[in-house]
């Protein structure tokens, strides 16, 4: 009769799951368009209150930081849709940077050397994966002590000095443009594409938001929970080595604390894009739009001289009432 009991509850939670996708993307989009708006007021404010905002090299600025910040937002994205969280990403840009950096400075061809870091980001999600599934550590605890362990090693491996001395072609690639569109926002576009397409159009991102909704009733529905969560913290994991590995390429050299307090900046981007921190909710243009917003305040309070604490204190009202309307409408539900 159990059995009987959990598979009904099983169909019942698989009936009502296209339901909450519906309502779900209605929601998303509303905040999308919103987010779009206010964002699109932001910058008539900050065009019509200084003529330094809408200037070229001022824009390309603002779209090369956004598109950092967008990259590891989007992977923070998968992992919050599983109701869990990475707070490690900040220090895996961090160690990204320092190792492609030496990589490189030790003659290592530039397409190794991304191709290495990048597998370490996928080890670091693998690591990630395992400790939340086998282990059955809370992700809160696993990745906090991943972001100290991981930045203690960058500086360990470093000695806490940057590393310089990278060919001039890979760091000028984040510098330079096409068709007027700085480098790094075509690879955001790179990005966002095929993580759209898994994510709102593949049967992965279905599982994503039923592991996010309810873990026991997608496992009772034929969802491997486990490979689902190690294939979120993964994708987090990766993109944020990606970062790192941009990073370098934009500063020019490999530091350990590269992407210090980063982690917060992707959490802040993903809930202030639509994204809850219960899970089973959210998209990619979500997390896109809350990184060019969260950027354009903060370029905007730089260039009317505001003190910049108060980037902070704006950052942290944002995701308050971001959570407290996603509260109410889980409420009415």
């Amino acid at each position: 009769m159990s059995e009987i009991a959990n598979n009904a509850g099983a169909n019942s939670a698989g009936l009502a799951a296209p339901v909450r996708r519906r309502r779900g993307f209605r929601f998303g989009l509303l905040l999308n368009l919103t987010l779009l708006g206010l964002l699109l007021l932001l910058w008539l404010l900050l065009a019509l209150s200084t003529d330094n905002f809408a200037t070229y090299s001022n824009i390309s600025n603002l779209a090369r930081q956004a598109s950092l910040f967008a990259i590891i937002a989007v992977g923070q994205t998968f992992v919050i849709i599983t109701a869990g969280i990475d707070l490690s990403v900040g220090a895996v840009v961090g160690l990204a940077s320092t190792v492609v950096a030496m990589l490189l400075v030790g003659g290592v061809p530039v397409w190794a050397a991304v191709a290495v870091t990048l597998l370490m980001g996928v080890g670091i999600g693998l690591f990630h994966g395992f400790a939340i599934v086998r282990l059955r550590l809370p992700p809160f605890i696993v990745t906090l002590a991943t972001l100290t362990a991981l930045r203690g090693i960058g500086l360990l491996m470093t000695g806490g000095q940057t590393i310089a001395g990278m060919p001039a072609a890979f760091g000028s690639f984040s510098r330079e443009s096409f068709l007027g569109v700085p480098n790094l926002f075509w690879v955001v576009i790179a990005v966002a594409i095929p993580c759209y397409v898994v994510l709102h159009h593949s049967r992965w991102g279905r599982h994503l938001y039923a592991v996010g909704s309810n873990q026991e009733a997608a496992r009772l529905s034929g969802v491997n929970v486990g490979r689902t969560i190690y294939f979120a913290y993964v994708v987090s994991a990766t993109l944020a080595a990606l970062t790192g590995i941009l990073t370098a390429s934009r500063i020019g050299v490999g530091v350990a604390t590269t992407g210090d307090g980063w982690e917060l900046q992707s959490i802040a981007s993903s809930v202030i894009g639509g994204a809850s921190l219960f899970g089973a909710v959210g998209s990619v243009i979500g997390p896109l739009l809350g990184a060019v917003l969260l950027t354009t305040i903060n370029n905007g309070a730089n260039l009317l001289n505001v003190n910049p604490f108060w980037q902070r204190i704006i950052t942290g009202a944002l995701i308050i009432v971001i959570v407290y309307f996603d509260q109410l409408r889980r409420r009415r539900r």
